[in-house]
């Protein structure tokens, strides 16, 4: 477990499932009305924990961190940064699941997180959808699709070729099990029509580190974590995996441009316990959407390649259980089994 303030510099599947989600995005209902609107206008109170389930230098890292900032600056208290990398994202998460439901302990959402909650749901203690309250989405991080610069193929073609030609000899990274990084290379996989072997790490910091040093040959990795190895030639950009190219990247196609209707993207929101209150829940979002609206924020956010994604706790509570559905659906074509 690594901790840290975030005021240091923050740069250094189914219909039921939308059914039962889409209920608690709305916010939680209301106690006693006193009680809960005196906690509301003097939160926090205390130091609040964001915890992120990946671990540190990935864009979850990041964009908690950055997040974290701004928070702690608007809103006169420490927003603490604690990693909790492992089982898919679901320890981390399960952390905040047993959080006092009073706004002092949220969970950085990441793409993945409603999948591997899904996917390990016979194995963990807890309903991502019916447990997490969604406050507010944060960024969309496209994903690119990069190789080690020892992997020959310069276009997604030559690559669909050369991965063909070595059915089960090449292999791809991802964060974890059931993370963004992950599906996206499945959805390829199934897409091109390929054998490739999936390698997971604990982080998409991690990940980049084997695909540096060559131990992967390829993978989807979020643009803000790898957009500085491709300015470097560290790595090689094949494509980038939104249905449009990125301004940040207009010179890489898009993998849709070879394999229609291919679209995969990471993304990034916060959440809270069951039962936060609901006046807690619209100030943060209130926040954290202010800040997306900072020119400096979105500045930096769109030199790394992020988008920013804001709007209401129940907008992101809507895309979510979209989002879940759309990915349950890989899991059972790949006959995606959890580790």
């Amino acid at each position: 477990m690594r901790e840290q303030i975030a005021r240091t510099p923050a740069f250094a599947g189914s219909t039921p499932t939308r059914r039962r989600f889409l209920p608690l995005a709305a916010g939680a209902v209301a106690l006693p009305a006193m009680s809960r609107i005196a906690s509301a206008q003097a939160y926090p109170t205390r130091p609040v924990r964001i915890i992120v389930a990946n671990s540190a230098g990935g864009t979850a890292d990041f964009t908690a961190r950055l997040v974290g900032q701004w928070l702690s600056e608007q809103l006169g208290q420490p927003f603490v940064i604690e990693n909790r990398p492992g089982g898919a994202g679901n320890i981390g998460a399960e952390a905040v699941v047993r959080a006092a439901s009073d706004g002092h302990t949220l969970l950085l959402i990441a793409a993945g997180s409603a999948v591997s909650a899904m996917l390990y749901e016979k194995q963990i203690n807890f309903n991502f959808i019916h447990d997490i309250t969604p406050v507010a989405g944060i960024i969309h991080a496209p994903n690119v699709m990069v190789v080690h610069p020892s992997v020959p193929a310069k276009t997604v073609p030559e690559f669909i070729a050369y991965a063909k030609a070595n059915p089960g000899k090449i292999n791809f990274a991802s964060a974890g099990n059931g993370t963004a990084p992950h599906m996206s290379g499945e959805l390829f996989k199934m897409m091109a029509g390929i054998d490739m072997v999936h390698v997971p790490y604990r982080g998409a910091g991690p990940a980049l580190t084997g695909l540096l040093g060559g131990q992967v040959q390829v993978m989807f990795a979020t643009t803000p974590t790898s957009i500085e190895y491709l300015r470097s030639d560290k790595l090689r950009a094949l494509a980038v995996s939104t249905a449009s190219r990125l301004e940040v990247l207009p010179d890489i196609p898009t993998v849709s441009e070879f394999l229609p209707g291919y679209e995969a993207s990471g993304w990034f929101g916060v959440g809270g316990p069951k039962n936060t209150p609901a006046r807690i829940v619209a100030k943060l979002n209130a926040e954290i959407n202010a800040a997306l609206a900072d020119p400096k924020m979105k500045a930096r956010l769109a030199d790394l390649g992020g988008i920013v994604f804001p709007g209401s706790p129940a907008d992101f509570g809507k895309f979510i259980a979209e989002e879940t559905e759309k990915w349950a659906k890989v899991i059972r074509a790949a006959n995606i089994k959890p580790e």
